[in-house]
Parts: C-alpha cells; structure tokens; sequence
C-alpha cells in the first residue's frame, strides 16, 4: 500500500533564518492543524533515539515540554533507561513527525540536563494523576503486573491526596529532564514522487539555535 505524498514542501526561500524559528513555525502549524482537522494527534510527539552500553540502538516517544534557543527538551525518570545511555554516552538524536502534513524534523547532538527551577515549574503544570505516576513508576524497571503498579499509584495518591494547589505533591528526587543542545537540525518535507525536500541547519559556530551566524544550510538529496 502506497500513499502519495502530496505536501507543499519546503524550499530555502521559505526557510526563516533560525533552526528555532523554523522548528516553531511548524509545531505552531501542526498544532493548528490539530484543532482544526484533529489528524495531527500530539503534534508535540518526540521519538528519542539512543544507545545502551552494547552499542545498541534504542528509541521511544516522548512529549516535547521545553522549545526554546536552548534546544528541545523532555521529562523523564533520571533513572530510566534513557537516562541511564544518555548520561553514559551524551549522544542523543530526536524527531518530530507529522504524517497527514508530510513533515519531519530531525535533531542530532548532546544531552544536557534541565534546569531543577525549569523542571520544578513544569511539575507544577501537571494534572495532579499525572504527578503522583511520576512517584508511583520506577520507570523502565521491571513490575510483576499492572496490579502491582495500580498498587503503587494508590500508595502515592493517599501520601498526597489532591488539594487542587500546584504543590500538593512534591518533585521526585529523581525525575527531571533533557535538553538536546543541537549540532544539526533537519527539516523533511514530502514531496510527490519521492522528491521530497530535505533541508538541513548544520552548525559552523558558537551560538544557540536562534543564532543565525551560527548555522549553514544545505539541501540533501531524498
């Protein structure tokens, strides 16, 4: 089963001057998108990709929670095992995929830590369910069953019962996040035929990712 991909693509003329301009002006039309068709579920939607100790490849899907000239960014168990093959190889590579709209973006570089303010913030925005998983999931370890873990929910959820204040329960020791500090940053838009465009932001210098003489840009071929 063939699909034709019939996106508007993308060329330099259209490209903003900035990885981060460019990115935001996508996930701002993905999310538009989403409200006015409902075929792009979960615009934000990051698969991460990684390697354990063996050198095997690892990947998952996570929520984007952090876009700023600092890079993407996730949150997560600092114990699991995406956590445990960043901090062992600081690589990490993360994409943004929108089928109904023909568009990709591809980040490659390093894994740095978010900030514990930025991270203590962002806890706070979660619904009050979502903030004791973080407590009841020793996230990627193995579990007996789901019973088991529905046990530990409702552990956590009589420790700190839901007051509706934002600090009703505290930050795990050992949650946090991720932020992928870029070194290339490429933008896939699909075209009919298989000639689709690939445009890439490749760094040349110092700067963050809202420095425009800190990147190159170049096409590549499909």
């Amino acid at each position: 089963m063939r699909s034709e991909y019939s996106g508007e693509g993308l060329s330099e003329d259209d490209l903003a001057p900035t990885p981060l301009q460019q990115v935001r002006r996508w996930v701002a039309e993905a999310h538009a998108r989403h409200a006015e068709r409902g075929d792009v579920v979960e615009p934000t939607a990051l698969s991460v990709a990684t390697v354990d100790a063996d050198g095997h490849a690892n990947v998952r899907t996570v929520l984007m929670r952090f876009l700023d000239e600092r890079g993407p960014g996730f949150v997560t168990d600092l114990g699991s095992a995406k956590s445990r093959e960043i901090t062992a190889t600081g690589s990490v590579a993360a994409s943004l995929t929108w089928p109904a709209m023909f568009r990709a973006v591809r980040f490659r570089g390093r894994a740095v830590p978010v900030g514990r303010d930025e991270i203590v913030a962002y806890f706070a925005t979660r619904p009050w369910g979502s903030r004791i998983s973080a407590w009841a999931s020793d996230q990627s370890q193995p579990i007996a069953d789901r019973a088991a873990l529905v046990a530990s929910y409702e552990r956590y959820a009589a420790l700190y019962p839901d007051t509706g204040s934002a600090d009703d329960v505290p930050v795990p020791d050992g949650w946090g996040g991720w932020r992928v500090e870029c070194d290339e940053v490429e933008l896939w838009a699909g075209r009919r035929d298989r000639l689709h465009d690939r445009l890439v932001y490749t760094r040349v210098a110092d700067g963050d990712l809202d420095t425009p003489e800190a990147w190159t840009v170049h096409r590549r071929q499909p």
